[in-house]
Formats: structure tokens, C-alpha cells, sequence
């Protein structure tokens, strides 16, 4: 492969065939030809399900499925392939871990921490498991340059927490969390720690080991993989602790009238029939990230997000939300034009084929807590380009010549 930026894009039929301005990845990645062309094999090879079948078919079709798991456990680098368990997205991960530990590990006063910029994903399960355990849930607040200080996690993260659930990357703000210093601060206090990595492993490497990190999830639909397919990491005594979340075909071991036993890690966890088409989708896209190298990848994304950070900051009209500290900023860019609602901001865009998003961004707590309702986000990937940011550029300044008047009267 050639990464020079032009070939990179040609990779991507869909960017190709529509010529826009993609500028929503923190929402889903496009997909390489390469993606496509494995699901499409998949079909017309190795067409069967995996784990419920003793003819050759099925039997190639589970080992295609099991290398992707091992694939994933180097990849996040793992001790156990029985670590890795296939779930639909980083949603579903999250709500496992919520009810088939949180409901089973907490007690009255016991306390859950997570922080004010966390996804609903990995905030709504646990007031569920609050409300329902008696335990509490305590929020790590941010600063005013959207960082969560030192002393929040050493006063919030007490004796008394059993779990901490942090984003390693905002979906909103692109700030960085020290997940490994939570995590080693956590884990001094007795507490499981969970990392949603769903925004950050796009752009980063991750190495579960050396995190020390009890669980983490991400989805594969943010890393050039299909929509349909998650991932949830836990170390291995704590999986085989956990009582399973769905019920079903293949976590089974035997079934009797009244009783019955579950099947060993990781099937335990993976009821019924799987995504299997996107599972090998998952691992063409970890071979392509791979093949890129997370070097080059970070190379080519800090140049461009970079650039779009100098020039939206030359914009007076817009209002940024980020960390000032380049090196502790990924991905995405919040903004909002003062007296314009985002949504309208969108709609102009996309009239020039500028692709952003508009909204709470599933974190409305977070935007209450900013004060305000929602943003526009433009969020990057290594196929975006400094002439995507000038496209950008050019069609906010478009919406804010649009409604200046209204904005000046106002």
C-alpha cells in the first residue's frame, strides 16, 4: 500500500462515488474496499454458523470467527483470547457489564464513579444499577479547559467506590482522560475500572495489559469495520465470575426441566447467532489499520486536526469546545456559531456536501453542564485532508453570512 493521501481516499468507494466532505467519523467511519471485499468472501466461501455445525463448512466458518477473536486479543494485547467477547456494539458491552457485574457486585452505599462527559451508553446503566443496588453514583466533574483535574479523582474515587467507568476519549470535547492514572488510583481504592475506548482506539494504540484496565469496550463501526459488531475486554477471573446477560443458543452447557449450566468463556457471553459478516469485517479493518501502523495514522490526523484547529480559532463567531493542550486533544472539534442553533448550521453545510454532526451528542449532562444544548462536531479520521478543514471553513462562513443580520438584530 501506498499512503499517500490520494490512494488512502480511493480506498473508500463511497467517498469516491459521492465527493464530500466526511467530517462525522467520530459518529462511523466510512469502509475500505477492503472491508467490503471480506464480507462479500465470507458469503461466497465460507457461508455458515459458526459453533452449531460438524460439517466442513461450519467448521471453516468457526475457525474464521475465532481467529478475528484472536486477532482482537494481539491486537488490544490480551493475555486470553477467551477475553474477548463479540457483543453488537459498545452499547450492549456496557449494558453487560452493568447488569451481569454491577447488579451482582454492588450493595447499599456502595459507590459508582463516572465522569460528567460520558456517552448515555455509560451513564444511563448505571442509574439503573444505582438506583436498583441502593449504591451511588458520583460524577468527576472538568475544569474550564475540559479536563478533569487531579483532585477530582482523588476526592470522588473514594474507599467506598466499586466502580469507575471513564471514557478514555470525550465524543464531544476530544479530550484525552489519563485513563491509566485513574485506573491505578482506582484499583489503590479496591474499585473495577472500566474504559469506553470507542472514540480513542480509532486513533491510538491500546494495550490492555499495561492500562491494568479491569474491562474495555469499543464498537467496530468507529474503526473502519461494519455497523453491528462490539467488543468487550475483561480479565479473565472477572468474566468467569460474572453470571451471563442473555440467555440462549451456544452460552449453554447442559439444560435440564429446571436447572441448567452455562458454557465457558467466551461463549458464555454470546447468545445465540452472532454478526458473524461483521466480525470478519472487524478484522480486515484491524489488517488495515495495522497495515497503515498507528504511527502514521497519528502522523497524518495531529497535522490535519492541527490545521482545523488554527483556522476555526481565526473564526470570531464561533465558540470552541477543547482542551487548549494539542497533546491532550483526538479527534473531534465542537463548535457552535454564537446565535445560530447547529442544526440549522448542518443544514447549510450539507447543502454543500459538508458532512458534520448536530446535537446533545448522547451526552446531555455534560451539555448542561457547558450550559448550553447542543453543538455542531466536526470529527477526523486519516482520509481527511487540510482541503476538507478549508471546505469546512468556507461553509460556516456561508451559515454565519447567512444569518449575520439576524444575529446582529438579535
Amino acid at each position: 500500500m501506498n499512503f499517500n493521501m490520494e490512494n488512502i481516499k480511493k480506498d473508500f468507494p463511497l467517498l469516491e462515488e459521492r465527493k464530500i466532505t466526511y467530517l462525522d467519523n467520530g459518529a462511523t467511519t466510512q469502509k475500505p474496499i477492503q472491508v467490503i471485499k471480506a464480507i462479500e468472501e465470507f458469503y461466497k466461501k465460507y457461508n455458515a454458523n459458526p459453533h452449531r455445525g460438524a460439517y466442513s463448512l461450519s467448521v471453516e466458518a468457526t475457525q474464521l470467527y475465532e481467529q478475528i477473536r484472536e486477532k482482537i486479543a494481539k491486537f488490544i494485547n490480551a493475555k486470553h483470547s477467551e477475553e474477548i467477547i463479540f457483543s453488537k456494539n459498545a452499547t450492549e458491552s456496557l449494558n453487560l457489564i452493568a447488569y451481569s457485574y454491577g447488579m451482582n457486585n454492588l450493595k447499599k452505599d456502595d459507590e459508582i464513579v463516572i465522569s460528567i462527559m460520558e456517552h448515555h451508553s455509560n451513564l444511563v446503566p448505571w442509574q439503573k444499577v444505582a438506583k436498583i443496588t441502593e449504591s451511588k453514583l458520583k460524577y468527576m466533574y472538568i475544569n474550564d479547559n475540559y479536563e478533569i483535574p487531579d483532585e477530582e479523582i482523588e476526592n470522588k474515587i473514594t474507599d467506598k467506590t466499586k466502580i469507575v467507568s471513564i471514557t478514555h476519549v470525550s465524543n464531544v470535547l476530544g479530550t484525552i482522560n489519563n485513563v491509566k492514572k485513574i485506573i491505578k488510583y482506582a484499583h489503590k481504592k479496591g474499585a473495577k475500572v472500566i474504559i469506553d475506548a470507542s472514540q480513542s482506539i480509532p486513533h491510538v494504540k491500546i494495550d490492555v495489559q499495561d492500562l491494568d484496565a479491569d474491562f474495555l469496550i469499543f464498537s467496530g463501526h468507529k474503526m473502519l469495520a461494519p455497523l453491528g459488531v462490539g467488543v468487550l475486554y475483561g480479565k479473565k477471573e472477572i468474566l468467569n465470575n460474572m453470571t451471563p446477560f442473555l440467555m440462549g443458543g451456544d452460552m449453554i452447557e447442559y439444560v435440564h426441566e429446571q436447572e441448567t449450566t452455562y458454557a465457558p468463556l467466551p461463549n458464555k457471553f454470546e447468545a445465540g447467532t452472532q454478526n458473524v459478516e461483521a466480525v470478519i469485517g472487524l478484522g480486515a479493518a484491524i489488517d488495515y489499520i495495522e497495515n497503515i501502523g498507528y504511527n502514521k495514522i497519528q502522523q497524518i490526523e495531529k497535522e490535519v486536526i492541527k490545521y482545523a484547529r488554527q483556522q476555526l480559532a481565526k473564526l470570531d463567531y464561533l465558540t470552541l469546545y477543547m482542551p487548549s493542550n494539542e497533546e491532550n486533544h483526538c479527534g473531534v472539534i465542537s463548535f457552535n456559531i454564537n446565535g445560530v442553533h447547529p442544526h440549522d448550521v448542518a443544514s447549510i453545510l450539507d447543502t454543500l456536501g459538508i458532512c458534520i454532526r448536530s446535537g446533545n451528542h448522547c451526552a446531555q449532562p455534560l451539555m448542561r453542564y457547558l450550559g448550553i444544548d447542543s453543538t455542531c462536531r466536526a470529527s477526523f479520521y486519516f482520509y481527511n485532508t487540510k482541503e476538507d478543514v478549508d471546505n469546512l471553513v468556507k461553509g460556516l462562513d456561508k451559515a454565519y453570512n447567512m444569518f449575520k443580520k439576524y444575529i446582529t438584530k438579535g
